[in-house]
């Protein structure tokens, strides 16, 4: 009778602790994704608050070089070139870097009036060396400012002058709205890949710059000092070469700010393959990055500044539609542990999450989103995030990608 006893109190006390190491776990596991949904919350709703438009003064800038990297863009290399130069003033540099073409990218780039960088180098390829070249190209003879700009995109009237004045007056790198929209008469998940891209490179990052933070760099539409680009280590196949710039310039004492008056603009691929190389690359970049910066996090590191702490904290935030699934499944998880009597705190943590980010990205899509996403669309979305999960192991097991694959941008 006794040995029953006993081991009925043994069970019991059993069953307690595990209640207790789920309950502690389920909470822990919620805090911690809270974290990222709260700091993308509070850029999101920064970044839909009303503020007064800020006009810059930009009636004399020094001259500027606009450095284009591009690989077998022979397509549309040309309007490219044609767009900056009705933005450009005398003194000005167009320079593009043909890296590693078997087209005839250089030759329509000298034909429209631009420096050309001819680069051949079938070991190191991607994005990084092509920028390398070109800044040891113009260190012959420097600009002031250097601004980057991808061989697809359009800039919008006054980039040029927005970004150089910035760029000047602050002694820091800058970047543009940065958008990328769907092509006409393409579906709903261009459309949804529209507005996620927008809450990215337009509504969080001027939620930073309206509470005076720094934003991560995207690629294209940056500016930089000449005294800033000249020693930065550009040399690298990184898939997300722009987010590991703009970190190590951060971490440099050189956070990058947001221009939100200077945009720049491309389309997304219309082909399947190219939307997915495209898609493979930037998330798969952003993934590994969020690993770089968590263990940043906790390494030891002299003059670490609150900046570039901020841009860590900032580059942990997952894609949206990864951190709506992870809230998603996060909240299941602690309803089942709810209902089997363990606890309710974890529960509540993660409803409270997931309610916060419904909440910014509506906001989002409220100021900013609506003629990209129609309401009539919204209803879609969970769909579209499913079909796109269905994905991500893939990503995810993608090595690090040092060549430069060029998008399919074609309409086949």
């Amino acid at each position: 009778m006794q040995d029953s006893a006993a081991w009925i109190w043994l069970t019991i006390g059993e069953t307690a602790v595990l209640a207790t190491t789920i309950l502690c776990v389920a909470t822990v596991a919620a805090a911690i994704l809270m974290l990222p949904v709260l700091l993308f919350a509070i850029e999101c709703i920064a970044g839909v608050w009303p503020s007064v438009r800020r006009s810059s003064s930009t009636s004399a800038r020094p001259p500027v070089a606009v450095l284009i990297p591009a690989h077998n863009e022979s397509s549309g290399i040309a309007s490219t070139l044609r767009n900056v130069r009705e933005q450009a003033r005398p003194g000005d540099r167009l320079v593009v870097v043909a890296d590693n073409c078997d087209d005839d990218t250089a030759e329509i780039a000298r034909s429209e009036g631009a420096e050309v960088v001819v680069r051949k180098d079938p070991v190191n390829r991607g994005k990084g060396y092509a920028l390398d070249a070109g800044i040891r190209y113009l260190a012959q003879t420097p600009c002031d400012v250097v601004m980057i700009l991808d061989a697809d995109c359009r800039i919008q009237p006054g980039t040029i002058n927005e970004l150089a004045a910035a760029a000047l007056s602050t002694g820091r790198p800058v970047q543009a709205r940065n958008l990328v929209h769907a092509p006409p008469g393409s579906g709903l998940n261009l459309a949804v890949a529209e507005f996620a891209f927008l809450v990215k490179n337009h509504v969080r990052p001027l939620g930073l710059s309206r509470l005076g933070l720094p934003c991560q760099l995207t690629g294209t539409g940056m500016a930089f000092p000449w005294a800033v680009i000249e020693g930065a280590d550009l040399a690298n196949g990184h898939r997300t070469e722009d987010m590991k710039l703009g970190l190590e310039l951060a971490a440099a004492g050189y956070p990058s700010s947001f221009c939100n008056n200077a945009m720049v603009t491309s389309l997304f691929p219309y082909s399947d393959h190219g939307l997915e190389t495209q898609r493979q690359r930037w998330e798969g970049g952003h993934l590994s990055m969020m690993r770089f910066a968590f263990r940043s996090l906790f390494s030891v590191r002299r003059g670490l500044t609150l900046s570039y702490l901020l841009m860590l904290l900032d580059v942990m935030i997952p894609p949206l539609t990864l951190l709506v699934a992870a809230s998603v499944a996060i909240l299941l998880l602690n309803a089942v542990v709810a209902v089997s009597g363990v606890g309710v705190l974890p529960l509540a943590i993660s409803g409270a999450s997931l309610v916060l980010l419904v909440i910014a990205v509506g906001l989002g899509w409220l100021a900013h989103g609506r003629t990209v996403l129609p309401a009539r669309n919204l209803a879609q979305i969970p769909l579209y995030a499913i079909s796109k999960l269905k994905s991500y192991p893939k990503v995810v097991l993608l090595g690090k990608n040092s060549t430069w694959v060029r998008t399919d941008r074609s309409s086949k």
